[in-house]
């Protein structure tokens, strides 16, 4: 019996072991040493780390304000790319869902973002709305396109939510056309015989079939929206005058380019358990509503 149980535990450190061990010295290891550092003065430079107790969260709170104003618009710039991401993606599944000729060319197509990296997508979005659109402007007269995308703070906010969104949408369109190709089709036939239109077949039907869907698709929009920092970076580099600084390039730019890497940490340490808290409590939301479905 012992020999038994020491085998199996041979068998689970052998297969279990190294990959444990990686996640150990990835995520685990720096994770607590960030949390270490949130409370020093460490610069990140040179060996000299002092303990600081409470002094760096005390500072965020009542003297950071570029904290405070990025913690701020980072909400507001989740809460709307949410919201759009998901209705543009979810729009894309119902049309490809339809019996189009086009439909496997147009998956491609609105996929076809998703590949490109953010930082890449972000100069070349620069590109577009600097010089693009000015041309597009000049030769049509519309005032859209003669606006100043990135040189404004309203406007260079909701640059950066276009780009953001015509990057994800095409990702979470999958995910929604999953789900939707397993809602039996029998069951929206027979509502559509008793006379339900297409919005309450879509209402009654077809959205608590997918509901499971709705809650990978919000975790997967409010993780990334929060932690935006590529495409941040690349389009604006949080200007006009920090702002559009979203939190996660507010954190870059403590730690490394201000050299106080302890008051980064502290500032990440932060963000890590909003982020968690939020996504906690998306996720226990709704699955309830799951169940309910």
């Amino acid at each position: 019996m012992k020999s038994k149980k020491v085998k199996k535990a041979g068998l689970f450190a052998l297969f279990v072991g190294p990959a444990f061990l990686a996640f150990a010295m990835i995520v685990l290891i720096p994770f607590f040493t960030g949390v270490y550092y949130a409370f020093t003065d460490w610069n990140g430079v040179t060996g000299n780390v002092s303990w600081v107790g409470l002094d760096n969260f005390k500072y965020l709170f009542t003297e950071d304000k570029q904290f405070q104003q990025s913690f701020m618009l980072t909400i507001k710039y989740t809460a709307v790319a949410i919201i759009l991401t998901n209705i543009v993606g979810f729009g894309l599944a119902l049309l490809i869902s339809q019996m189009l000729k086009t439909r496997n060319i147009l998956r491609t197509v609105f996929f076809l973002p998703n590949l490109i990296g953010g930082l890449l997508l972000g100069f070349i979005w620069q590109f577009i709305f600097i010089k693009g659109f000015e041309s597009i402007g000049k030769l049509t007269g519309i005032s859209l396109f003669q606006l100043p995308w990135l040189g404004d703070e309203q406007t260079a906010f909701w640059g950066i939510v276009i780009v953001s969104v015509w990057q994800g949408a095409g990702y979470i369109m999958l995910i929604y056309l999953a789900a939707l190709q397993n809602v039996p089709q029998d069951i929206v036939e027979a509502a559509k015989i008793d006379g339900a239109s297409r919005f309450q077949v879509l209402r009654h039907i077809t959205m608590p079939m997918v509901a499971p869907a709705v809650t990978i698709c919000l975790f997967l929009t409010i993780s990334s929206s929060f932690k935006i920092f590529d495409v941040n970076l690349s389009l604006t580099n949080g200007g006009p005058f920090k702002s559009t600084e979203m939190l996660a390039l507010n954190i870059y730019t403590e730690a490394f380019v201000n050299n106080r890497y302890g008051i980064g940490e502290a500032k990440a340490l932060i963000f890590f358990l909003v982020v968690a808290a939020i996504t906690v409590i998306q996720v226990s939301i709704t699955k309830k509503k799951e169940v309910e479905s």
